[in-house]
């Protein structure tokens, strides 16, 4: 396809020079392990996986109450093993190795207010939600949640409910009354942490109410403002709060549950995914090997703990000793760009949808991103006229690809500082995670579904509502070597240079006229489109049978008439002359999920109800 041939013919966004190789945490692993390349690191991390988990525990300074046996026991399960079995620990913990005065965390909003907590206030906040959770009444073991924007005291909280020995249940604070309602039940929570409001813009968007109208359980509300609790089991901060935040800390059994994470999935029931005390560990090895945080570095991810990689940044920072920032508003905002300059952030994470709308807007024209070492992108997959832009205007640097998922604690496939960074592609997959190609036959393919090769610290081993085995073992292949494989449900490629790119999910592919294509790559040819901020592509059935329609919407300010003829020929001349658009909806803004990742279902069920009602 024309695409696929224009970016094989692309150069590199960025090469590695000598000082950042020679700085970088790969390369301190290599030498450490005589190590000459970084293929050898990478096969040595697969396969021999016990050694290479162990020496990231060292390296990482997890801190185990008792210590562990053996790194991987799989007498009972060859895909699910037991780790680090006979130790115990909490790894909220190893979140505070830093010392008790470096910066902890960096807070900002709109307007331009700043809060900066070291690594020993957060502790003692941290310290006081715990201890105040045991004279609340929950008890070890419960579940209480948080739903609420992600700022300094929402840290605290999510890291002192795992010091209590408790579990996090995490929901977004975008979600609706009732997607709240179906977490708080399948999490079990037993109490709830909230705001009153949210400020968006320059809207209040409420979220305590709809704790009550999900009937929820008891709130904990913190709020800067006089409020009025109209439920009795309700308690304000400033009366839950204890005073005391001497260190408090319950060790637990590595798999013991840490956190609830939900799935994005717009049909049915969320996944429930659990994150036991070893899942941060996969985090944080990501953010040390691939995404090279160094101790006293600032990192953000505009994010909130409804999505998995608010809890990512936790644990990715922190245990590399770290400075989180955090940002309260929309990143598309210049008090944004502002608070990542002035702050002094290293490495910046995003969503691809975000970089096209800084280019769109031109809102980062007035500001010297120069400074920032790495971005990294995750979430959608990216354009790569998108990432050369955002490369160059902020003086020519790496984006890290990163690809992974809330049941994996991480990323299955990633880039590093120490390869040419090639724009919307992954050099390598995530050390210590293995992975194949398979195509439709079940056989070894450049392009295909994507299987992951267990075990591998991370991946997920039960879900509180699903049975898990059936969801990610069931009628999966086979690989090669007689592996069992886990079903991930992403199409990759691999290109004539060695490095991956992202097709899309393998529920979001589309049969045209008999010719297989995924929506992202539908997508990645029209998003440059003028007039055109986002874009999603569909299939349809017809009304009187036959081959699937391709229906495309669009968040822009056109319409959809003016829009069907430019995008017919761009599909026809750069993806496929047989490929024809039935019709292009245009909508002020495209559904997404708390993620950022487009509703492709609900658009294709909006669209059919409208057909057909």
């Amino acid at each position: 396809m024309a695409e696929l041939a224009k970016h094989q013919q692309a150069k590199p966004i960025w090469l590695p020079d000598q000082k950042t190789i020679d700085r970088s945490n790969i390369v301190a692993a290599m030498k450490q392990h005589h190590f000459l390349t970084y293929e050898q690191l990478y096969q040595w991390s697969i396969d021999q996986r016990e050694d290479f988990w162990s020496f990231v525990v060292e390296t990482l300074g997890i801190q185990f109450e008792r210590p562990f046996q053996r790194v991987m026991d799989t007498q009972t399960s060859d895909v699910s093993p037991r780790w680090f079995t006979s130790g115990q620990l909490n790894i909220a913990e190893s979140c505070f190795s830093a010392e008790p005065d470096s910066p902890a965390l960096v807070e900002g909003n709109a307007m331009r207010q700043r809060r900066i907590f070291t690594y020993g206030q957060l502790r003692c906040l941290a310290n006081q939600v715990a201890r105040s959770l045991l004279e609340y009444g929950v008890e070890q073991g419960q579940s209480v949640a948080i739903f609420m924007p992600m700022n300094a005291e929402s840290v605290a909280i999510y890291l002192g409910i795992v010091l209590a020995g408790c579990t996090v249940v995490s929901i977004a604070d975008s979600f609706s009354a009732q997607e709240v309602q179906t977490r708080l039940r399948l999490g079990q929570a037993q109490a709830v942490f909230t705001v009153p409001h949210v400020r968006r813009g320059n809207k209040e968007l409420p979220i305590l109410n709809r704790v009550v109208e999900a009937d929820g359980p008891a709130a904990i509300v913190l709020s800067d403002k006089p409020v009025t609790l109209d439920r009795e089991e309700d308690v304000l901060w400033t009366d839950f709060l204890t005073k005391d935040t001497a260190d408090y800390c319950v060790h637990v059994d590595p798999d013991t549950a840490m956190n609830v994470l939900f799935s994005s999935g717009t049909t049915g029931e969320p996944k429930a995914i659990i994150w036991d005390h070893t899942t941060p560990i996969k985090s944080a090895a990501d953010g040390y090997f691939h995404h090279d945080i160094h101790p006293g570095e600032v990192v953000t991810w505009p994010t909130n703990l409804g999505w998995m990689m608010g809890p990512w940044l936790i644990f990715a920072t922190l245990i590399n000793r770290g400075t989180i920032a955090i940002y309260d508003g929309y990143p598309s905002e210049p008090a944004f760009v502002e608070f990542i300059q002035n702050t002094g952030v290293s490495m910046l994470g995003l969503v691809p949808s975000l970089v096209r709308l800084w280019r769109q807007t031109e809102v980062l024209e007035e500001v010297d991103w120069s400074g920032i070492k790495t971005f990294s992108s995750t979430g959608e997959c990216s354009s790569e006229d998108d990432m050369r832009w955002l490369s160059r205007r902020c003086g020519g640097k790496p984006i890290i690809e990163y690809c992974g998922g809330t049941e994996i604690g991480g990323g299955y496939i990633a880039s590093t500082l120490v390869q040419p960074n090639w724009a919307a592609t992954f050099s390598t997959p995530a050390l210590g995670s293995e992975l194949i190609i398979l195509d439709e036959e079940g056989q070894p393919a450049d392009t295909g579904e994507l299987f992951l090769v267990p075990p591998a610290l991370g991946l997920s081993s039960r879900l509180l509502n699903l049975d898990h085995d059936k969801v990610y073992y069931a009628d999966a292949p086979t690989g090669p070597r007689g592996e069992t494989l886990r079903r991930h449900g992403d199409q990759i490629e691999q290109l004539t240079n060695g490095y991956y790119r992202a097709i899309g999910r393998t529920d979001d592919t589309m049969n045209l006229g008999g010719i297989k294509v995924g929506a992202a790559e539908i997508e990645r040819v029209l998003g440059n489109t003028p007039e055109v901020r986002e874009v999603a592509a569909i299939s349809v059935p017809p009304a009187g049978g036959g081959p699937s329609q391709l229906v495309i919407f669009v968040g822009g300010q056109t319409t959809g008439n003016e829009l069907l003829a430019p995008m017919r020929s761009i599909i026809k001349s750069q993806l496929n002359p047989l490929f024809s658009i039935h019709e292009v909806v245009v909508l002020d803004q495209l559904p997404r999920t708390a993620s950022n990742k487009i509703m492709r279902r609900k658009l294709r069920e909006s669209y059919l109800q409208k057909k057909d009602p």
